[in-house]
């Protein structure tokens, strides 16, 4: 019997004792004792078989949700890319040259990353081909010169000059034997190509001729090179051991200097710009960060604009010449080699062909200002998906109204991605291609406006930067 019906018999029976219903024995309040019984458990299999069955059910819908998810993701992604190529497809002709690459006409309709309040407006101009790995952009007579190996295999290295006007005009130039690669570009004015390769050459190519009319024989592989606009005859080679070499063109035997840099890294960025002073000086960039030459080659070492880091490595710097007054440094994450190998930084450069593993890791843009006659302070940062190996070249765009855009092409994104500067606050993401950016590069044009270019291994995309 359960405890409440003994203590109602007891109730019932005035509190003082009561017979118990199964004994007949009279008992007390304090007689009732408790007594607890084993778990009493009443096997129902109908039961188990319905919890399997909605356990495995459960199971099978939450795969279904994560596959429908993952196709979701990619037709969304489809789309995106679809959406974007649907403008410049439907008025591209296509048109094969004798060199068998496919090139398509310009569609000055297809416009890319233009929004309401930005102060620049991309409209696409696509150039496909594939195989350049450089360009040079010469706005004013709106010229593409790039530079990649021609098709088949051992194919030497060639120079291809397109017309933004028409893809028609297409010519594919041959370089002198042991030009090797061709590793920078620069448009210099009056219609000529200076360009810097690892076959030990500064060479000068004519647009009109489509020749090479000049080469400057080199002591070591040439990395990057420049040219003061308002001179010229002044031009300069980034060498691979860290020099910087000052040529003449109408004096080319030898060079008019010799300036060692600051360490043994190559130089893989130079711009020609001229100070707040007016004095003509070239910004050099190697993995230990930014510097600064005098043109004349009269200073005994180049000035280094901020403090070495050892933790990071400098492989980009971007510059809107002539001035010297806003620059972006790109860095990425100092490699962790092991002890004794020394050469390991230096042979890490050496790869310029595009890598299909990951998307790169993240690396830092930094504003660089000047804030004196020979000072320069760092200012703002952000970060993007960089390149593990290659030296990608950046951008800074004039927007008009003292207003300026920094260009890099982002790793994971495969694209061209803007910033505002100085705060480097996003303004937008350009059209991404299947592979990464090579090469990115701003040309302006005395008439107003430019033109930026960006090339991956399969597309070349020029874009009409409106203000």
């Amino acid at each position: 019997y359960g405890r409440s019906c003994l203590e109602r018999w007891l109730t019932q029976r005035g509190n003082a004792s009561a017979t118990c219903p199964q004994c007949g024995r009279r008992f007390k309040h304090k007689d009732i004792i408790n007594i607890y019984a084993p778990e009493v458990a009443v096997p129902n299999n109908d039961l188990e078989k319905q919890l399997r069955f909605c356990r495995q059910k459960l199971e099978s819908l939450e795969e279904v949700v994560l596959k429908q998810g993952k196709l979701l993701d990619e037709i969304i992604s489809e789309k995106n890319h679809r959406s974007a190529d649907v403008g410049v497809s439907k008025r591209q002709k296509i048109a094969e040259h004798s060199d068998g690459r496919t090139y398509l006409e310009p569609s000055a309709s297809a416009s890319a990353a233009s929004a309401s309040g930005n102060s620049c407006r991309f409209v696409l101009l696509e150039l496909s081909f594939d195989g350049a790995r450089v360009m040079g952009i010469d706005a004013s007579n709106q010229i593409i010169l790039a530079s990649g190996k021609a098709p088949g295999v051992g194919g030497e290295h060639v120079l291809r000059k397109i017309s933004m006007l028409s893809s028609h005009e297409a010519h594919t130039i041959q370089l002198p034997p042991d030009t090797k690669v061709v590793k920078d570009i620069c448009i210099l004015p009056g219609g000529s190509a200076l360009f810097a390769s690892l076959g030990r050459r500064l060479s000068l190519f004519s647009m009109t001729t489509n020749s090479v009319v000049l080469e400057c024989n080199l002591p070591l592989p040439a990395w990057s090179c420049s040219a003061h606009d308002s001179d010229s005859h002044r031009i300069y080679a980034g060498l691979q051991d860290g020099r910087v070499l000052v040529f003449d063109t109408r004096q080319h035997s030898r060079p008019l200097h010799s300036m060692a840099g600051l360490s043994k890294h190559l130089v893989h960025t130079l711009h020609s710009v001229t100070d707040n002073s007016g004095s003509r000086k070239v910004l050099s960039a190697s993995a230990i960060g930014p510097c600064m030459w005098d043109a004349d080659g009269n200073q005994s070492s180049p000035k280094l604009l901020l403090e070495d880091d050892n933790q990071r490595v400098c492989f980009s710097l971007a510059c809107a010449p002539p001035s010297s007054d806003l620059l972006v440094a790109s860095y990425r994450p100092k490699a962790d080699y092991s002890s004794g190998d020394a050469a390991a930084p230096s042979q890490a450069y050496l790869s310029q062909t595009p890598t299909q593993s990951g998307a790169g890791k993240l690396g830092q843009h930094t504003v660089i200002r000047r804030t004196g006659n020979a000072s320069f302070a760092e200012g703002s940062t952000c970060h993007s998906n960089v390149s593990e190996v290659r030296m990608c070249k950046s951008a800074i765009v004039p927007c008009g109204n003292d207003e300026h855009l920094f260009a890099y092409g982002d790793e994971s994104h495969r694209g061209v991605l803007t910033w505002r500067l100085p705060s480097l606050g996003v303004h937008s993401g350009l059209i991404p291609h299947r592979q990464p950016i090579l090469d990115l590069r701003y040309a302006g044009s005395r008439a107003g406006g430019g033109y930026l270019g960006c090339l991956s291994d399969d597309k070349l995309q020029v874009y009409r930067v409106d203000r």
